[in-house]
């Protein structure tokens, strides 16, 4: 069964999550360490993590301001969604994202995780609620 991808793109960490065989729930992957703009350093991993989960759509993290403008980070996750658009000719949901981050560090100090470790998993959790949030809306 198809499955869906869900991505926090960075500077830096691209955080993603991938959706069940049923597209109820979203389970944290891996994050990708990138050098932004060169999409060709993320190509293979793309590939191999669509081929292997079987993914028919990608979601992805649209920061917005929070008076709904859309800024330079917002403008580097639409170049984004092109590239995967463009280059694996599946589908692409820009997901607005605004405060994503923040909850997933929220939700990381609850659980009273260390900074060291909260770095390490920060972007992965992002890429989980952006992708729960855009399955609890379907």
């Amino acid at each position: 069964m198809n499955k869906v991808l869900g991505l926090d793109v960075g500077s830096k960490t691209i955080g993603i999550a991938v959706s069940d065989g049923l597209g109820w729930t979203a389970q944290g992957l891996t994050t990708l360490y990138w050098e932004e703009p060169n999409y060709d350093s993320v190509k293979r991993d793309f590939q191999q993590l669509i081929d292997e989960y079987d993914v028919n759509k990608v979601v992805i993290g649209l920061p917005k301001n929070m008076n709904g403008t859309i800024g330079p980070r917002g403008e580097a996750s639409q170049q984004f969604a092109e590239f995967i658009k463009g280059t694996f000719s599946i589908d692409v949901v820009l997901w607005d994202e605004r405060l994503t981050t923040m909850a997933a560090e929220k939700v990381l100090l609850e659980a009273d995780m260390s900074r060291k470790k909260r770095k390490k998993v920060i972007d992965k959790m992002a890429a989980v609620m952006i992708l729960q949030g855009y399955l609890d809306s379907i």
